[in-house]
């Protein structure tokens, strides 16, 4: 190879890859804006949609735009009260149902009320799970700058801990999954399936292990079920912080995460929900970065230059 090119300066690496990464962001876009509407094949007020985790946050913003437009919406939750409120402002074309997407008879309960009741489902929105955010060790009772060993009781908890965060990134999704892909093909004319992951599932950061793990494990689940089942449009949507209860509801939640209240910093619900809802209507297959800008680069870049990435995350999380 040419003494000129200079392939192994990450300088160089990196800034081909932004220049690589920008052109292909430029051109899935513009396909992505001439893309046939949904609308054809199925219209808005005809569409039947599922959301689960609809109580709040985002799932309950997802659930409002649909029910604007005037769809059939089924909202999913555990918190009955919260759902009987959402459904009022919802209107008459709006069902709900109390139920917990990690329980398998939970799910089928769920799926013979929309067989009953609408002969069948379009649209599923996952938007369910739980958030983590303290360092693995911390979990253990091994705090920073320490060097002491775990005990097996501190060890434990970190075991429980992570088993929390599966049960509700992985198992609910795999679930929901196992529950509704047979009836999505078999009764609607262009069936969709939308995870809401997360950028931390695809982008390493300190504090996040746990959460990362477990949202990176549901997407690979659901990018393999979309090899799997080609029949069905699988959308993933990766953002980045949301406004809400992120680290209050957290499983790992300390009492100064508990007071801490709504976090105001981040995306705002309805902007990333209009962003689910348009893919859906677009059709959109694989992931969806939000903001695209510096989290899709930083993921590919990370395979060229982990430790600028590293070096970025302990910075943003205050891990130096």
């Amino acid at each position: 190879m040419s003494k000129w090119l200079p392939t192994s300066d990450p300088f160089y690496l990196s800034g081909t890859a932004l220049f690589a990464f920008a052109s292909l962001y430029v051109v899935q876009r513009a396909i992505q804006t001439r893309a046939p509407k949904r609308h054809g094949s199925i219209p808005p007020r005809q569409e039947r949609i599922l959301v689960i985790g609809a109580s709040s946050g985002l799932g309950r913003s997802v659930a409002k735009q649909y029910a604007a437009r005037g769809a059939r919406v089924c909202i999913v939750a555990r918190r009955a009260e919260q759902l009987s409120v959402l459904a009022q402002e919802c209107g008459q074309r709006c069902i709900w149902v109390a139920a917990d997407f990690c329980k398998a008879d939970d799910m089928v309960r769920l799926r013979e009320r929309l067989l009953t009741e609408w002969g069948g489902l379009d649209t599923l929105h996952v938007c369910a799970g739980v958030s983590a955010v303290q360092p693995v060790m911390n979990l253990a009772g091994v705090k920073r700058g320490e060097e002491n060993d775990a005990s097996a009781a501190g060890i434990q908890r970190a075991v429980d801990i992570t088993t929390a965060a599966t049960q509700g990134n992985v198992y609910g999704p795999l679930v929901t999954a196992v529950t509704f892909i047979p009836m999505l093909i078999r009764t609607s004319t262009s069936p969709s399936m939308l995870l809401v992951s997360s950028v931390a599932a695809v982008v390493p950061a300190p504090t996040r292990a746990i959460y990362a793990a477990t949202k990176a494990s549901s997407l690979l689940l659901f990018q393999s079920l979309a090899i799997e089942h080609p029949g069905i449009t699988f959308t993933f949507i990766l953002p980045a912080t949301i406004q809400g209860n992120f680290r209050a509801s957290a499983v790992d939640a300390d009492t100064e995460s508990r007071e801490a209240g709504p976090n105001q910093q981040g995306l705002k619900p309805d902007y990333v929900a209009n962003r689910c809802v348009d893919a859906v209507d677009r059709q959109v297959k694989g992931s969806v970065v939000m903001p695209w800008f510096p989290y899709a680069i930083a993921h590919h870049l990370y395979y060229i230059w982990p430790g600028f990435i590293e070096q970025k995350a302990r910075k943003k999380y205050g891990f130096t």
